[in-house]
């Protein structure tokens, strides 16, 4: 039997005094220096291992881990050291090493029927089991198997397996549309992790389950709740590097959200640096991700493009900021066809709803109403199945958009005032500026110039409070008189190109003017062709003179 370290050595006192304070760095200092002398004993080599994890120490922690699970082993202490195997198997799980994990679970599997009586590790071998059931879209499944793990740490007075649970269970009813009832338990899981004695990893995990369900189904009040929760808990613990980058991640959201964009610049910028010296496998490619959306909202288009490769490089699809990206660019067409690619990819609902409004935003600028008219109308059908007030706006303001570019000024008024209702309620400044230029267009077609120029006027005003250069590029662009429900059948950008035709502009210039891609030109000139019933530019110019459209 190894030599341990004796109880009531001072240097063993302060690392234990560094653990209970969450000194990460510090208690794993200590301990290791203690370790060295001489082997800790389990209670001490799990504070260490811990410790080493919470403060970086990612592959050092799983070597402790292990060595934590044979020495428990050594001692028959078996349904500690099946505890100790679910830990490791649940982090390898984290970096993507399902094969590995799955040894370990079986591993832990066999001790326990080894064992043969009922004890609360039971119910921790049900969470992965539950994972896998949710990762495959088995909804049903999932809460099952995380209600028999709640039940069963319950009984075993287990606060740790019975808060994972209710996570679990709350992030299957989200994902089935069952939105009150997901809710509802993930809000009495993070009640838990405010009030009851957890390990010191529990609470973050739980956060981020929590924070990523409600994102999932733009329950956009909690998320700034319990991210400020997050933030809290990751503050008080300076010495904390595991999950505070994706707290950052998820601060910069709120921030973007809250039309504070200095600050969530400079977040980004700051968890893409933190990300990158430790490489964390979740929070990397999501800090790069919002790092370009920053950039691309603020036209910074270059470096947007840079931090979303990098994103794609460290695994995730950097969609749909990459594809507006493109429209931004003024290359539509591959703007049009990106946002298509990404779409074909991805069946779950919840999904989708992340791609469609830069679906239509995309269609419509290349001149594809038709595309924008399929994806806004199935938006409004997820919004339906999943009653959540903000893809209802979503919905709603991608109706909007649509009804205006084939010309119905009235009803894209009508479909743009709730979404814009809601945006002012949730306090998301952008999102509510976008959806006036809609209206102030859709005024401006109806001949109501006041009520245009009010709308647009207070869009301005938040473009230029945030930066948003793009936006601002947009506003100025020359935009021709409109009438709603034309005879010809022009939409808006198509009344755009030929005002710009009149005006004697190559398709080249237009192109460059409008952020348009020359293909995506010739695509409107063919239609107004069509819809005038005339075969040259000289006759489309005569039209608009003759219609007073210049």
């Amino acid at each position: 039997m190894p030599r341990t370290v004796a109880r009531d050595s001072d240097a063993l006192k302060r690392a234990r005094e560094a653990f209970a304070q969450r000194a990460w760095a510090d208690a794993f200092r200590l301990f290791t220096a203690l370790d060295e002398e001489s082997p800790l004993g389990p209670e001490d080599l799990g504070m260490l291992c811990w410790a080493a994890g919470l403060s970086g120490g990612d592959g050092q922690q799983m070597s402790l881990l292990e060595r934590l699970h044979r020495l428990l082993l050594e001692e028959e202490r078996p349904l500690e050291a099946a505890r100790v195997g679910f830990w490791i198997g649940h982090r390898l799980n984290a970096q993507g090493k399902s094969g590995e994990a799955s040894g370990w679970f079986a591993r832990v599997e066999r001790l326990l029927a080894r064992e043969g009586r009922p004890c609360a590790e039971e119910g921790f071998l049900k969470l992965p089991v539950a994972q896998r059931h949710l990762a495959r879209g088995e909804c049903d499944e999932a809460f099952a198997a995380a209600a028999e793990a709640a039940s069963i740490g319950e009984r075993f007075a287990e606060p740790d397996l019975v808060t994972i649970a209710r996570s679990v269970q709350g992030r299957a009813r989200l994902r089935q549309g069952r939105l009150r009832e997901g809710l509802k338990l993930l809000d009495e899981a993070m009640v838990m992790v405010t009030t009851e004695g957890l390990s010191p990893v529990v609470p973050a995990l739980v956060y981020c389950t929590l924070i990523d369900g409600c994102r999932q189904v733009y329950a956009l009040d909690r998320c700034r709740e319990w991210t400020a929760a997050l933030a809290r808990w990751c503050d008080a613990q300076p010495q904390l590097v595991t999950f505070s980058g994706i707290c950052q991640v998820h601060r910069v959201e709120v921030l973007e959200l809250n039309g504070e964009w200095d600050a969530a610049a400079e977040e980004a910028r700051r968890a893409c640096e933190r990300v990158a010296a430790g490489m964390d496998p979740v929070a990397a490619p999501a800090a790069f991700y919002q790092h370009g959306e920053m950039h691309r909202l603020r036209g910074e288009l270059d470096r947007a493009e840079e931090a979303y490769r990098e994103a794609h490089r460290l695994g995730r699809e950097p969609q749909p900021g990459m594809s507006l990206l493109r429209l931004a660019q003024g290359k539509a067409d591959a703007a049009l066809g990106s946002i298509r690619s990404a779409l074909a990819a991805v069946g779950e609902p919840l999904a989708r709803a992340r791609l469609l409004p830069a679906a239509v935003e995309i269609a419509l600028g290349a001149g594809d109403v038709g595309f924008a008219e399929e994806a806004s109308t199935e938006l409004q059908r997820i919004a339906a199945r999943f009653d959540s007030e903000v893809l209802v706006a979503m919905a709603a303001q991608a109706r909007g958009a649509v009804l205006l570019g084939k010309g119905d000024a009235t009803g894209a008024i009508d479909a743009l005032h709730p979404a814009l209702a809601t945006w002012q309620r949730l306090g998301a400044p952008y999102l509510a500026a976008r959806v006036r230029v809609v209206i102030g267009l859709a005024c401006r077609a109806l001949g109501d110039e006041d009520g245009a120029c009010l709308e647009l006027d207070a869009a301005r005003k938040v473009f230029v409070a945030l930066g948003a250069e793009p936006d601002l590029a947009r506003l100025a662009a020359p935009v021709p008189a409109q009438r709603a429900e034309r005879p010809d059948g022009l939409t808006p950008r198509e009344l755009e190109v030929l005002g710009l035709v009149a005006a004697g502009k190559t398709n080249k210039a237009i192109a460059r003017e409008l952020f348009l891609s020359e293909k995506t030109v010739d695509r409107h000139m063919s239609n107004i062709f069509l819809k005038l019933g005339v075969s040259s530019r000289a006759a489309a110019t005569a039209y608009a003179f003759t219609h007073k459209l210049v």
